[in-house]
């Protein structure tokens, strides 16, 4: 088998790694500056200039840029090439508002190939292997940025894409792949429908699972694992930094994915004063692009929460876990709960991991609904004590037949908010 070797960078002193990002981050403020005029007028009002940055510590000084400003610059104004040079555009759902639009230039397009390959191999896949790819294609970034990478790195690239879930199962049986990638939540899914088939997942030809773009737990990827032959991985990316590649769990290590740091600059910050916090501490992961040319990213806040933990393999350095979104929080009665929590509860308890969050008023109250697939009212029960003990906050649990809560084909959707608005 042809090997595909990890990179000098992966293995490079924190030294070289920081001389490296200082020197790309002094190009891509200098850039911004020069040909965004959202960011000129953003950094003068901030009293800062490209100049300023001296040191990876002055990056504190400059303005973070959130999802609003591309939604105020909708649908090109972020860009930083002209549109001659642009050959991809990619956007989100636009469910909350305006979708948020991100380019590529060529260079952009292999950056993004190399990492994602970069990314796979990490995970233990290997030229010649074939890679059953369930993420969505079309504007969403996943598909395409997992296709391109596998390409890039050799694989037997399968474009799948999402549903079609008793179709999805015959693949996987009749073209054998050893690798997935797919949301968590959908993974599921498929292995409900292949016991359905009756076809043991312990069985499958499948040795390594990369996913990504939701938050799961370690106790959702321990219920993975044991169901099938698999080891499950976590990825990290988005949209507006990239797409999929800017942080991968390594195989041999697990325990966090690891950040591709001579391309993103990462930051936690406090998600309410926004001010940086030491590696270790839970916070808001803010991350700046190094070396993207369409659409460079300064300080963006992800609203994901997460701590910096030190390299694994190498220097660069890993992210925990994310444990929920700083806009998924639920404020129940003055307590905050987010999903991940109460699915950690869920899969303890050995539930089943199909499960959703209903929000509604009980007189001037927020009420709270655990509804999960079980046939056990005594499992229902230490359920609800363990929310109570555990989380702080009174919630009914709602026991309902198997297959009543939808199955997810991409990202799942865990909170029903009932309330009036």
């Amino acid at each position: 088998m042809k090997k595909f070797p990890s990179e000098p960078i992966e293995s490079a002193s924190r030294r070289k790694l920081g001389t490296l990002q200082l020197a790309r981050l002094k190009r891509a403020l200098a850039r911004v500056y020069a040909r965004v005029p959202h960011y000129r007028r953003k950094f003068d009002a901030a009293g800062v200039k490209p100049k300023d940055l001296r040191t990876l510590a002055d990056l504190a000084r400059f303005p973070f840029t959130a999802k609003a400003d591309l939604r105020e610059t909708y649908p090109f104004g972020m860009f930083a090439v002209p549109m001659g040079e642009v050959v991809r555009v990619h956007a989100s759902s636009g469910t909350t508002g305006k979708p948020t639009v991100v380019g590529y230039t060529r260079k952009d397009i292999g950056t993004w190939s190399h990492l994602m390959a970069r990314s796979l191999r990490a995970a233990g896949a290997r030229p010649g292997d074939k890679m059953h790819n369930a993420y969505g294609y079309g504007l969403f970034t996943g598909g395409l940025g997992y296709h391109y990478g596998g390409e890039r790195l050799g694989l037997v690239t399968i474009p799948v894409s999402g549903g079609m879930t008793e179709r999805q199962v015959q693949l996987i049986r009749d073209f054998k792949p050893e690798i997935i990638a797919v949301t968590p939540s959908y993974m599921l899914a498929i292995i409900d429908e292949m016991e359905r088939q009756g076809f043991d997942p312990k069985k499958s030809s499948l040795r390594v699972g990369v996913f990504g773009a939701e938050p799961w737990t370690e106790e959702m990827r321990r219920a993975i694992e044991a169901r099938t032959s698999l080891q499950a991985l976590d990825t990290y990316g988005l949209s507006e930094v990239l797409g999929p590649g800017v942080a991968c769990e390594y195989l041999e290590t697990k325990g966090g994915s690891t950040i591709w740091e001579d391309h993103f600059y990462p930051e936690v910050v406090d998600p309410v004063s926004g001010e940086p916090l030491p590696d270790g501490e839970q916070g808001e992961l803010v991350l700046t692009s190094l070396t993207k040319e369409a659409l460079p990213v300064i300080r963006y806040r992800t609203r994901d929460l997460t701590r910096l933990l030190p390299g694994g393999v190498g220097a660069m350095r890993r992210m925990a876990r994310i444990t929920g979104r700083s806009d998924d929080m639920m404020i129940i009665r003055g307590v905050n709960v987010f999903p991940s929590q109460i699915e950690e509860l869920i899969l303890k308890q050995g539930l089943s991991p199909h499960y959703v969050l209903e929000l509604s008023k009980q007189g001037p109250l927020d009420h709270l609904a655990v509804v999960v697939e079980t046939k056990d009212a005594e499992a229902a029960g230490r359920l609800a004590h363990d929310i109570k003990s555990y989380i702080g906050v009174s919630a009914e649990v709602k026991p309902v037949a198997t297959g009543t809560v939808e199955r997810s084909i991409g990202k799942a959707k865990r909170i029903i908010d009932l309330r009036p608005k």
